[in-house]
């Protein structure tokens, strides 16, 4: 904010790039747009190998990584111990003296933040970006058990982040599980944001297409992800039978699903992709003629916010904040979570349509991801890190 002073911003990530997935990706655009307007950013979040804890100078802001341990169940996923990290956390906090500090989960590193700038007064806000049940697949124990979990991870999301000034999370739909699960009474529904216009197609830039209908996930390859329901829906397609998957992304189940594929005789149909730059992802939402999103466990998405500023139609499982981004059959269609034929048949439904009128259903898109401002979330979390109130917003 023009003639303001600048702000000292500590933000607690316990997942940051090189982690691949939306709350990483949103902590790192934070980052650097609050560097690009003139603040001094700090991020506390995990070393991503074993080691002592290490500052990583980076053009969008200094990163503290902190000593963490890796977990059986996941290829990058760490853990911290508080007594190992709260009193590198308490030095690093009486060093920056930020003036804000933005805590991205109730875990961890968000959850020893937020207990020591407590103490020290400091201004706290709190995002959150995950489901408890997020964490299913990296909990070796039966179902009863992980809904115990579950229930224990709401409770303690309700008791840490009701400590911040002000609460925030990506939807309507989260804030109202927030509301319901963890008892938080003023949670403000603030989008991540997404700056449409990276992926639009330049004026004189030409992106080639494949030689065949393509439908792209973009992802982690996790539990939640369904990519095995999009793999086994590829092969019940009858209208366009000659469809291909790319997927972009990588983890735990690619062995798994590379397996499927083959078993299913789709191995020359399903394309792994691996992890990419983002000029490579953005190359692939532009070069696909459909994305699908068949996870359920998704607050947001915001590699669906980046198929649809790519003017893509998706086709997306009807299953948290999914359905809000599709006004179906105008710039794509929902289908049941589980139901493989449902999903071929919606599949077969969109690369069925002519180019023209996938074009228009691109073009319905791109006006939906356009209302989730990257601008707009920016100058919401600024004005909040100055002293702006939930109740400012909920009123408006």
């Amino acid at each position: 904010m023009t003639g303001e002073k600048p702000l000292k911003i500590v933000i607690a990530a316990d997942t940051y790039p090189p982690d691949v997935n939306g709350a990483a990706v949103f902590c790192y655009r934070l980052a650097s747009a609050m560097t690009e307007r003139g603040h001094e950013v700090h991020i506390i979040a995990t070393r991503a190998e074993k080691g002592p804890s290490v500052v990583d100078i980076r053009p969008e802001a200094t990163v503290h990584r902190l000593r963490s341990h890796a977990v059986p169940t996941h290829e990058y996923f760490r853990i911290c111990f508080p007594w190992e990290i709260n009193p590198e956390i308490s030095k690093l906090l009486d060093e920056i003296k930020p003036d804000v500090v933005h805590a991205q989960c109730h875990y961890m590193i968000g959850q020893g933040t937020l207990a020591l700038a407590k103490k020290r007064g400091i201004r706290m806000i709190a995002t959150n970006h995950f489901m408890p049940e997020n964490l299913d697949p990296f909990l070796p124990f039966p179902r009863w058990f992980k809904r115990i979990v579950a229930k224990n991870s709401w409770r303690d999301m309700g008791k840490i982040m009701g400590a911040a000034n002000v609460v925030t999370t990506p939807t309507p739909l989260a804030a109202r599980a927030m509301r319901k699960y963890a008892k938080l009474e003023r949670v403000l529904p603030l989008s991540n944001g997404i700056d449409s216009s990276h992926y639009e197609l330049g004026e004189d830039e030409v992106i080639a297409k494949n030689s065949y209908p393509t439908i792209l996930f973009a992802g982690r390859l996790a539990v939640e992800k369904n990519v095995n329901e999009l793999i086994e829906a590829l092969r019940l397609m009858k209208t366009v039978p000659d469809a291909h998957v790319e997927i972009v992304g990588g983890g735990e189940q690619r062995s798994n699903l590379e397996k499927l594929a083959k078993e299913k005789g789709l191995e020359s149909r399903v394309h792994f992709l691996g992890h990419v730059d983002d000029e490579q992802l953005r190359a692939a939402y532009l070069r696909c003629d459909v994305f699908c999103q068949p996870g359920t466990a998704e607050l947001q998405s915001l590699v669906t916010l980046e198929a649809l500023s790519a003017s893509k139609p998706v086709v997306l499982a009807n299953a948290l904040a999914l359905p809000h981004l599709v006004d179906v059959g105008v710039n794509g269609f929902l289908f049941e979570p589980g139901d493989r034929v449902d999903l071929a048949n919606k599949l077969d439904a969109v690369l069925a349509l002519s180019p023209e009128e996938r074009e228009s259903m691109g073009e319905a898109g791109h006006a939906k991801a356009a209302k989730h401002s990257h601008v707009k979330t920016m100058d919401t979390f600024e004005a909040l890190y100055r002293g702006a109130s939930a109740e400012d917003y909920l009123r408006s």
